[in-house]
């Protein structure tokens, strides 16, 4: 798996599960490596699923595999097609460049696999179940069910129903799936052990009832698979050899391990490896608190750009390279732990450092009147685009006698070792010349209304005062030549690290998460292209909102500061 913007620029990454894989590899157990990726379609995928993405899809590539991308859409209550579109656009976007050498899809097709295209065969190993007694139907309530299933410390209790005779079972199984039951009435249950350790083998249920409409099947079905059933056998049926989930499922394998061995399947069985998920701070990768952010309101939707969405960090201009790099920095552990949220910030500014185009941008603008310039006259300057890449060129900047620039850039009463312009300073303008403040203009209320300046037009480039050394450099816009546009300014959504701790994660909403203003750009940015990331020279990375953006008319989002603003606080 690459980890940098240009291939191969890292090695593989390395860890444990990737060791068992090698030595499966080395000992020729498989023909071909085959891993998955089984989202449910009840949300968007998150910076969580991104690790599992790099993780599976990664191993596949490394060892000239397949991973497929199969949609666990075995509850069609929680279900979309919203989410189905999603899934498949958010990894497709993240694997982009892997896609033709490891994507399994449908053969002859586009299409991802389904849970819901195993319906068929599920339902004729559940019948295979119930000959061999290993299942059967129970007519406890859900209470019911919950409460003869004991707790962890102590055993639970047989079902009144548990030893009815397979015929029976077989009859009743058949009466549900032909819709004969309402909601609730009957489940399918695997008869292993009420008295077991592990809760999960406590006769855990295989089916359940439900007449809603699936978006894949339609109403063909009325019964539905429960994941710990449909996960371990979707996995045998499409031939994956290393199912890898994260560490809450191990108390599951034992399940999934049982339901493969009982039915005496001809071809080798799938394994189950779990690893610890991230956790990222001032994040919250819970689907359910993701779904509580967007159906009240507090963000825009499932890609509003401080969410942890994969749209959002895409629509937010984080580059997919980026998320593969820090996926490979934090490495696959079995320790559950809490990832600094600064270094998948290192990791988007090391690729966007080396990929944005760089533009000069004013956001909280001071006008500038250069006096010795005349009115109407525009002169050019050249700016580069991006200093490590000759290719990328030089373009022109009208340099006028009206100008932007930054508020901050400006003190009247400065302190010490305070290098930008101040009353009778001098400061350079960035690709254009040494200006010197000669007096600042206010209105009755005593508010700035514009600094007035004298430009020394000999210290531009090839000018004979070139050379002139001055400390301060400070960016600028014509006012005159400039466009006007929205810049969304972005930051962490919650103030702490760990806003899930005490489980009043939406007290740590962070009020300042989100600032428009109308910013004024460099002429250039007018046809600003959607995905193309840019600098905004001393102020940040920006991208275009692909979303609200319309032809000639910019709207940006900051993807990140150029510095990390909040360690320095702390």
């Amino acid at each position: 798996m690459t980890v940098g913007t240009e291939e191969g620029a890292a090695p593989a990454p390395s860890d444990f599960i990737r060791d068992i894989v090698a030595r499966d590899v080395a000992e020729k157990r498989y023909p071909q490596i085959v891993t998955r990726f089984p989202p449910e379609p009840n949300g968007y995928l998150h910076i969580g699923h991104a690790k599992s993405i790099c993780l599976n899809f990664g191993i596949a590539r490394e060892n000239a595999g397949r991973c497929n991308l199969r949609l666990d859409d075995t509850n069609p209550v929680k279900e979309d097609v919203e989410y189905v579109a999603s899934i498949i656009a958010d990894v497709t976007w993240l694997i982009d460049g892997w896609a033709d050498q490891v994507l399994g899809l449908k053969p002859a097709t586009t299409e991802p696999y389904h849970a819901s295209d195993y319906f068929g065969p599920l339902y004729d190993f559940a019948v295979e179940l119930i000959k061999k007694g290993k299942a059967y139907v129970c007519d406890l309530s859900p209470e019911e069910t919950e409460k003869y299933r004991g707790a962890p410390d102590r055993p639970g209790q047989d079902s009144p129903f548990r030893n009815r005779p397979v015929a029976e079972n077989l009859d009743l199984f058949q009466r549900m799936k032909a819709g004969e039951f309402p909601d609730g009435a009957r489940t399918l249950r695997a008869k292993i052990d009420m008295a077991a350790p592990n809760m999960w083998l406590r006769d855990p249920l295989l089916y359940r009832i439900r007449h809603v409409e699936h978006h894949q099947t339609g109403a063909t079905w009325c019964i539905y698979p429960l994941y710990d059933y449909a996960h371990c056998l979707s996995d045998y049926l499409e031939g994956i050899t290393h199912s890898i989930c994260t560490l809450e499922f191990e108390v599951h394998r034992p399940l999934y391990d049982w339901i493969l061995e009982q039915l005496n399947l001809p071809r080798p069985l799938p394994h189950q490896y779990e690893f610890a998920k991230l956790n990222l701070g001032y994040t919250v990768v819970s689907k359910r608190k993701l779904l509580q952010l967007v159906q009240e309101g507090i963000v825009a939707g499932w890609d509003d750009p401080r969410l942890p969405t994969l749209s959002g960090l895409r629509r937010r201009g984080v580059p997919a390279s980026a998320l593969r790099r820090f996926a490979a920095s934090i490495g696959v552990t079995r320790y559950d732990s809490v990832t600094d949220v600064a270094l998948f910030e290192h990791a988007i500014r090391e690729e966007l450092n080396g990929a944005a185009l760089r533009r000069l941008a004013v956001l909280r603008p001071i006008k500038l009147v250069l006096t010795n310039i005349p009115a109407g006259e525009t002169l050019s300057v050249e700016a580069v685009n991006h200093p490590a890449d000759a290719a990328a060129g030089v373009r022109p900047l009208a340099f006028t006698r009206e100008i932007f620039i930054e508020s901050d850039d400006f003190m009247e009463v400065p302190p010490n070792k305070y290098f930008r312009l101040r009353p009778g300073g001098e400061v350079r303008l960035k690709y254009a010349c040494i200006i010197k403040c000669d007096e600042v203009v206010k209105d009755a209320a005593g508010a700035i209304v514009e600094l007035r300046c004298t430009a020394d037009l000999d210290s531009r480039k090839g000018g004979p005062n070139a050379d002139r050394k001055i400390k301060g450099t400070i960016h600028w816009v014509s006012a005159t030549a400039c466009i006007e546009a929205p810049a969304r300014l972005y930051d962490r959504l919650f103030t702490v690290a760990e806003p899930d701790a005490e489980g009043a994660f939406k007290t740590h909403i962070n009020p300042h998460s989100l600032e428009t203003v109308t910013a004024r750009l460099e002429a250039s940015l007018r046809d600003a292209q959607p995905g193309q990331s840019y600098q905004f020279e001393r102020l940040g990375y920006f991208t275009l909102d692909a979303a609200d953006a319309r032809p000639g008319q910019p709207v940006f989002n900051r993807t990140l500061t150029l510095k990390d603003a909040w360690t320095a606080k702390a």
